[in-house]
This record gives C-alpha cells, structure tokens and sequence, in this order.
C-alpha cells in the first residue's frame, strides 16, 4: 500500500461509519482523493447514496460503496466487516463519524431518554465496529481505527451530561482497543493503532451561510478534520496508537 505522495492511501481500502452527514461527506472526499477505495455505511440510505455519488463525481475512477448497515447489531458490523474483507482483500481502518447530540439547560433537566439514545448511537456502535474490525485491521500492516469525539468528554457542563459520558465512555473503549493492538505487537510495538480525535465542534460552509456573523471560535471545519483523518495511515501505528489527538486548543 503505497502511503507518500500523489495518490498517498493508493490501494487502501477504509471504511466509514456514519458517512452522510457533513463530516462525512468531507472524509469520503479526502479519502477518494488520496486514492483509498473507501466503504461508507449510513442508517440514512438516501443521503448515504447522494454522500457516495459526491466522492464519485469529485474524483473520476475513485471507488466509493455505500451501505446501510445497523450498527447497533453486532453481527450486521461483523457482516459488513467480513463482506468488505472479503470483497477487497484487505481491509486498512474504519473512521467512526456515527453521532448525535442531546442536551439540556441545567443539569437537573437532564432527560434519561437522552442518555438511552446517545448510549447506542455513542457507544454501541463503537462497540460492534471495534469488534467486528478488530481482526481485520490486526491483518493489515497499516490498520487505523479512528473515533471523533468532542472536548466536553474531558471536561463536562451541566447541560451536557448524557453527552459528555457517551463521549467518554466511546473514548475508553476506544483506549481498550489501542491496548490490545499493543498487546498484539509486543516488544516490535502494534502494528495497527487505535486513536481519538477529539474537536470542539465541527462547522461546514452551510453552517456558515446560516450564521454569517458567527465567528464559530474553536470549531474544526469539517475538511480539516477530513485531512487529518487521512493523514493518520502516514504516521507510525506506535506514534498514533491509544492517543487523544486535539484538533482544538486543549483544556
């Protein structure tokens, strides 16, 4: 797998939970771009296929799939994992862009059902990703499992509890994965690696043309985060493996 240059992910094969959304749409791109053969899943079939067409369209003979996947059934991840394997031979990260967000004006108006949402969405669906890609990232010699999270998992407000302790608990289990990729690469140090990048918030050119006086202090545009996910198959897995990368000023 060629990883410098024109072209610098030519022959790798990534795929992309919660693909539609703006996030998304930007990482598929840059991921096309460098030349990966990129699997994207969304649980909104419509805006994944507009989401996969884009990437297509941008940049001509790029292969782009897309998939509704229930990332809430483990063996539907296991399944999409073991089908994308099979399909292309190899299988070389999976970037977790799956998110939501509930949240409340003090602490004591918290919503439990919040929380039960942002479980799943959170939290279970970095559980059966991890799982189901564990082994194929563990074969490739540059396997990259990568989460996005958000600075409030380190430092919580009132209104955002539920959000916050989704984040959290995403992290750490994204941390056990990384220690079992160290594991696994003993004295030689892990071949794959598992890490967190972790912004403020993210902000795209339509969140922009709604709020043009908005100066969005902190935000990572969602093409920024994009490169920096691509850039990550670039750095050594013992550089990358179980680190919290700030795309934002740290607290």
């Amino acid at each position: 797998m060629e990883t410098n240059g024109s072209g610098a992910l030519e022959g790798a094969v990534i795929a992309v939970a919660g693909a539609a959304g703006p996030a998304g749409r930007a990482t598929l791109l840059r991921l096309a771009e460098a030349g990966a053969v990129v699997v994207a899943s969304d649980a909104d079939a419509q805006r994944l296929a507009e989401a996969v067409d884009a990437a297509r369209y941008a940049h001509g003979g790029a292969t782009v799939t897309g998939d509704t996947v229930d990332l809430l059934d483990l063996g539907a991840a296991r399944e999409w994992a073991d089908k994308t394997e099979k399909e292309f031979g190899r299988i070389d990260g999976l970037v977790h862009l799956v998110g939501g967000w509930r949240g409340s004006a003090s602490f004591t108006e918290t919503n439990p059902a919040d929380w039960e949402l942002l479980e799943k969405l959170l939290i279970r669906t970095v559980q059966n990703t991890s799982l189901a890609f564990h082994d194929g990232l563990m074969r490739s010699d540059k396997g990259r499992y990568l989460l996005i999270s958000a600075a409030g998992a380190s430092r919580p407000t009132a209104g955002n509890a539920a959000y916050a302790a989704s984040k959290a608990a995403a992290e750490a289990w994204t941390l056990a994965l990384a220690d079992s990729f160290r594991k696994a690469g003993g004295e030689q140090g892990p071949k794959a690696a598992a890490a967190i990048l972790v912004v403020k918030a993210l902000v795209h050119d339509a969140m922009r043309a709604e709020r043009p006086n908005a100066k969005f202090a902190g935000f990572t545009d969602v093409t920024e985060l994009a490169d920096a996910i691509t850039g990550l198959w670039g750095r050594p897995a013992q550089e990358v493996n179980g680190q919290r990368l700030w795309l934002t000023p740290e607290p």
